[in-house]
């Protein structure tokens, strides 16, 4: 074999190719068009990892939204009974089971509103279907066509979701009521 010539089964080594270990300008672009590959590649890569953290702290905080709903929806109905045992014990004789009921009610519902709960109460305020159920209605000239003049039940609304909606009387004006069924 002539040492001139190269040989085709030759491969490069770490130190440069097999004439003399100097690479040529054609070999130096593609390795430098190689390296901006893999660097592009690898910031994609950092991206995309990025991202997917982000995504799964999201997904973990709404999950944990939504079981703590779920556990509020399950103790509203427990807040009502208290509601209703407080109300209806007044005389003398239930004085102190009446301050122990008052208390344990207290902490149930702050430890709610640490949560997040917010209570509806929206007598005054003008009937929104979407937070409220009209339960009955009153033909009053006092009060506005649509304003809620009685809550039958409170509402809870948990991170602006509703999750049971107030129960409420709505006001109508006996003039405008006929007004609209004459229509």
């Amino acid at each position: 074999m002539d040492p001139n010539e190269t040989n085709d089964n030759s491969e490069l080594s770490p130190e440069g190719d097999a004439n003399g270990g100097e690479l040529t300008g054609n070999e130096t672009a593609k390795l430098a068009a190689d390296l901006d590959d893999l660097r592009q590649t690898l910031l994609r890569r950092q991206a995309d990892f990025d991202n997917y953290k982000k995504r799964m702290e999201k997904e973990r905080g709404e999950d944990s939204k939504r079981t703590t709903a779920r556990l509020v929806e399950s103790i509203i109905p427990i807040v009502d009974g208290f509601e209703q045992a407080l109300a209806a014990h007044r005389e003398k004789e239930y004085e102190n089971y009446r301050r122990g009921f008052e208390l344990i009610y207290k902490q149930l519902v702050d430890n709610l509103a640490k949560l997040g709960v917010e209570r509806v109460d929206p007598i005054g305020k003008s009937f929104d279907p979407h937070a409220h159920q009209a339960m009955d209605r009153a033909e009053t000239t006092e009060h506005e066509d649509g304003t809620i003049v009685q809550t039958f039940q409170p509402g809870y609304v948990f991170h602006g979701r509703v999750l049971r909606p107030a129960m409420v009387r709505v006001a109508v004006n006996p003039a405008g009521a006929s007004k609209k069924t004459a229509n």
